[in-house]
């Protein structure tokens, strides 16, 4: 499978809503990273696939995913790497704010497994949708 053919079943899956079913698109070992502001539960480093699972549950518990809104604006690829750019609207479960932002992830792949995945969020806007 070719770089858009992972990533693009990365986004099938994912769409499904299955969490063990998106973690099989990636490979045993991993390089994931959300950077930012501490406090949301999924953010920060994970280095094993079977770990995916538990983000997305982890994630769908404070959010309310029924509400999700993702805009794709472009896909680029350039060899092993490809770049998602677009928009999220999410909803805090605990607090019922909406919030908007622009997101980036950055994925590497090798041969048919995602082995890279970096989300960049604004995480300091998420936190604040979360505070009491």
């Amino acid at each position: 499978m070719t770089t858009r053919d992972v990533v693009e079943q990365f986004f099938d899956l994912l769409a499904g809503g299955d969490p063990d079913k998106v973690a099989e698109a990636f490979a045993e070992e991993i390089d994931w990273y959300v950077p930012g502001s501490k406090s949301p539960p999924w953010t920060g480093r994970r280095s094993k696939g079977d770990e995916v699972a538990d983000y997305l549950r982890t994630l769908g518990s404070n959010i309310v995913p029924e509400r999700n809104v993702d805009e794709v604006e472009g896909l680029l690829i350039d060899g092993d790497h490809a770049v998602m750019l677009g928009r999220f609207t999410r909803v805090a479960r605990s607090t019922g704010r909406t919030y908007h932002m622009p997101i980036a992830m950055h994925f590497q792949v090798a041969g048919d497994k995602i082995v890279k995945f970096y989300l960049y969020e604004d995480t300091l806007k998420v936190a604040a949708a979360y505070a009491d």
